[in-house]
């Protein structure tokens, strides 16, 4: 009995695993594809106030990675997701947690705000028109 309960947990744990969200981690670039193929598509920024301040992208929902779980409510459902940060690393963290929290299409930019101005591609800078 202790073997068919046990085969019936590694089922099921198989199961949620499969069906849970999977983060796509994308290049500036192959964001820049993304969001230019779907204006639905929701842009995350996991920054710090200040870092936003300096430097967005267009259009950025900020919450810092630090708050993102109280602030869950905030992040629009049924919409992808394009998670991005200064170089990947929170943004990575972020996307996972989201993922985990059931967000389907979430993506995350791997070389975050710094691979997107080595790209030449349009921000927000403060100071700038």
């Amino acid at each position: 009995m202790k073997i068919i309960t046990a085969i019936l947990a590694l089922l099921v744990l198989t199961a949620s695993l499969c069906l849970a969200a999977e983060v796509v981690n994308l290049t500036s670039p192959q964001a820049k594809e993304l969001l230019a193929k779907n204006a639905r598509v929701v842009l995350l920024d996991v920054r710090t106030p200040e870092e936003f301040r300096q430097a967005h992208l267009r259009g950025a929902l900020l919450i810092p990675v630090g708050e993102l779980e109280q602030r869950l409510r905030e992040v629009p459902t049924g919409k992808p997701l394009l998670v991005y940060c200064s170089v990947g690393a929170r943004s990575r963290a972020a996307a996972g947690f989201l993922a985990g929290k059931g967000f389907q299409q979430v993506y995350q930019m791997s070389d975050g705000l710094m691979g997107w101005y080595k790209n030449g591609f349009p921000m927000e800078i403060a100071g700038r028109p």
